[in-house]
């Protein structure tokens, strides 16, 4: 199995001293997301500035495209897919318990429901976030995984189906641009991965996938 994973992407070792310095950094990212958006989520809109007002930066993060895509970018960027495991967990340790801990002792109330399904995905993310790391890999299995995310990243930034076309946010319209960015390795490896997350995400367009969260 090893071999067979090294012929799609082979990872890199770094020292001890980086992958620290790296995963601590990546914790504190999510520290300070995970603040940031239950701070913008506690705030009226109305006493935001009027830029931030108009980015409309609440609704922003309370949607899963901004997560994806960090996860993602954690993901592709880590130098193997054990180091991408750890990193996209420590991510989501940092910013679901800093939103959640900013939720009980600031804010003052205790979302059960909604605060396991994030447990539950932080729990999950290190498996998915493994296999999201061969999507820079070569052949029809990194093309396949790199279609999925594009699909998942197009059905948050659009809304679609036989007879209307709109997009959601421009903010998660800029997402769609970057992911695609992340996402290339060559002309002809991207337009399969565009055309094939595109044919999924309409033909999922109307399946309200993990309860609508995607």
């Amino acid at each position: 199995m090893k071999d067979f994973l090294n012929e799609i992407r082979r990872p890199i070792n770094i020292s001890l001293s980086r992958k620290f310095l790296y995963s601590s950094l990546i914790v504190i990212a999510g520290v300070i997301l995970g603040v940031l958006s239950k701070v913008l989520d506690e705030t009226a809109s109305n006493l935001l500035p009027h830029f931030l007002e108009v980015l409309d930066l609440r609704n922003f993060f309370s949607r899963m495209g901004v997560w994806i895509f960090i996860a993602v970018l954690i993901s592709v960027y880590s130098k193997s897919a054990i180091r991408s495991a750890i990193n996209v967990f420590l991510f989501f340790v940092g910013m679901v318990g800093s939103y959640y801990l900013y939720t009980v002792m600031i804010a003052g109330f205790f979302p059960k429901s909604y605060m396991m399904i994030w447990i539950v995905m932080t729990v999950i993310s290190p498996f998915i976030a493994f296999v999201c790391w061969y999507v820079k890999g070569k052949g029809i299995i990194a093309i396949s995984i790199s279609s999925i995310i594009f699909m998942f990243i197009s059905r948050q930034a659009f809304a679609f189906g036989f007879w209307y076309f709109y997009i959601i946010n421009i903010l998660e319209l800029l997402l769609w641009i970057a992911t695609i960015f992340v996402l290339y390795q060559s002309p002809k490896q991207i337009i399969k991965v565009i055309t094939i997350g595109l044919l999924l995400c309409f033909v999922t367009a109307q399946s309200n996938l993990f309860g609508g969260m995607l």
